[in-house]
C-alpha cells in the first residue's frame, strides 16, 4: 500500500488529463482530501453546495460521481439545493441554524459540506459554519481551503481536474491502494 503523497504525486504525473498546476499545489490539496476521504468512507455524506455560477459543477458531481460503470459501492453525495430548493433565502443566522436542524434530523450529523465558489456568496457562508467543510474557495485564500482564481481561463478545466483526482483518490482508497493518513 502507497502513502497518499506518493500515490497523488504519480497519479498528477502520469494521468493525460492532469496537468503540472496540480503537481505545484499538491501539498494545498493533500490535507484537505485527506480528510473529506477519512469523513467518506467512515459513512458521513457529502453535501454539495456551489455559488451560483458553478451549480453546473454541482451537477456534473453528482451525475459522474455514482456512474455505473465505476464498480464500485454508491457514495452518498447530495447537492443542498436539492435538499432545500429555498437555500437563496437564508439570510439570517437564525436561518442557517433552521437549515443546520435540519440537516442534523436528516443525517444524524454524519456529513460534511463540499463547498465550490466564491467567497463572498451567501451560500460559502452555510458551509463555512461547519468547521470539517471541503472548500474550493475562489479570490480568497482562507485555511483550510483549497484556493482558485474565478478569473483564471482555465478554471473550469482545472475544476474538471480536481474533480477527477479526487474520485481516483477515493477509488484508491477505498481499495486500499493508499494509505491515506498524513
Amino acid at each position: 500500500m502507497q502513502e497518499f503523497d506518493r500515490w497523488t504525486l504519480n497519479t498528477i504525473r502520469y494521468d493525460d488529463a492532469l496537468m503540472s498546476w496540480l503537481e505545484e499545489r499538491r501539498y494545498d490539496w493533500m490535507p484537505l482530501a485527506v480528510s473529506a476521504l477519512e469523513k467518506l468512507l467512515s459513512g458521513q455524506s457529502v453535501i454539495i453546495v456551489t455559488d451560483e455560477e458553478r451549480e453546473w459543477f454541482g451537477d456534473y458531481i453528482l451525475s459522474s460521481i455514482n456512474r455505473p460503470h465505476k464498480n464500485r459501492p454508491l457514495l452518498p453525495f447530495y447537492r443542498l439545493k436539492d435538499l432545500y430548493p429555498y437555500i437563496d433565502r437564508i439570510k439570517k443566522a437564525e436561518d442557517v441554524d433552521i437549515l443546520y436542524d435540519m440537516l442534523s434530523l436528516s443525517f444524524k450529523d454524519d456529513y460534511f459540506f463540499w463547498y465550490i465558489g466564491k467567497s463572498e456568496s451567501p451560500r460559502c457562508q452555510i458551509a463555512k459554519r461547519k468547521d470539517d467543510s471541503f472548500l474550493w474557495i475562489m479570490d480568497e485564500e482562507m485555511q483550510n481551503s483549497f484556493y482558485l482564481k474565478s478569473f483564471d481561463d482555465l478554471l473550469d478545466l482545472k475544476l474538471f481536474q480536481l474533480f477527477r483526482l479526487f474520485d481516483k483518490s477515493i477509488d484508491a482508497a477505498m481499495f486500499g491502494e493508499v494509505e491515506i493518513k498524513l
